[in-house]
């Protein structure tokens, strides 16, 4: 490994004989060295390597912005969250989680903190990476002696959740602000009927719908109708056999219009009915 950047006495960027950038870090593994000389391979202690270019580059900014520690501390909560989620993960998740991380430790020890205003939706809609979100702010008070805000939770559960459906943060955020909305739709909508038990499979099940269709919406990848006859024959049923469940995905696609200006697939609509029939069938009666 040829050294292509020293970034500190203990972390080098480095050219393979392949041409592949890698971040190696050692200690002292930095000190003294110049661009262009070769590295020992028995002082190298960690190799970073993405597969994606891209995000190799970002990797190579991070490393020079935050402190090492803070890397591995979250390589560390990574491994953790690999062995509890089903999806694999996005390698990204190693720099977004690092980053923010290691900059919501700098802005405790500053006495800022940040609430999200979407955490009731969020442990409601991802209880999973919830979960997996405090016990991570448990392994950071643990590790560095830091009690993040409990809201913080909620962050890392998204940034989580990012890496399972490979977005962004912003069209995550779009995501949960879409379930949100479409819930409080749906519970407006059959009130007459009862209440909802979120903590129901088929109430988790519906979520679980949500997240992939919002998923396909922001990213103009929705089910396309099918010309055939047949198909169209079968989206006509469940519209007249599921009239009140259809109505109900009607006024999801009234709301998602309004707020997004997107228009449904009559194919998305259809799939939509056809969960909102399941998840009506577990309404409770409201407690009086």
């Amino acid at each position: 490994m040829r050294i292509k950047k020293v970034i500190n006495n203990n972390i080098l960027c480095v050219i393979d004989e392949k041409g592949i950038e890698s971040i190696v870090t050692g200690r002292g593994l930095g000190f003294g060295r110049k661009v262009g000389q070769f590295v020992d391979p028995e002082a190298v202690e960690k190799v970073y390597r993405m597969e994606d270019k891209t995000v190799q580059h970002r990797l190579r900014e991070l490393v020079e912005q935050i402190p090492l520690e803070h890397l591995r501390l979250t390589e560390s909560l990574i491994e953790e969250i690999r062995a509890a989620v089903r999806q694999p993960l996005n390698e990204s998740l190693l720099i977004t989680l690092a980053d923010h991380i290691s900059f919501a430790i700098q802005r405790k020890a500053q006495g800022i903190e940040f609430k999200n205003p979407l955490a009731g939706s969020i442990f409601c809609y991802y209880p999973t990476e919830y979960h997996l979100g405090q016990k991570c702010l448990d392994m950071i008070r643990d590790t560095c002696g830091v009690e993040l805000n409990p809201d913080e939770a909620a962050f890392i559960a998204l940034h989580i959740v990012n890496a399972e459906l490979n977005t962004d943060m912003s069209e995550m955020y779009d995501i949960t602000r879409l379930i949100d909305g479409a819930v409080e739709v749906v519970e407006y909508f059959y009130r007459d009927r009862g209440v909802f038990d979120r903590e129901s499979l088929d109430f988790s099940r519906f979520v679980v719908h949500l997240r992939y269709f919002a998923q396909r919406l922001f990213q103009d990848k929705m089910i396309p109708d099918s010309s055939s006859e047949e198909d169209a024959a079968f989206r006509a049923t469940i519209a007249r056999s599921c009239a009140e469940h259809y109505k109900c995905a009607l006024c999801i696609a009234a709301y998602i219009k309004n707020t997004w200006h997107k228009d449904l697939s009559q194919e998305e609509l259809v799939y939509l009915t056809i969960h909102l029939k399941r998840v009506a069938g577990g309404l409770r009666p409201a407690t009086p």
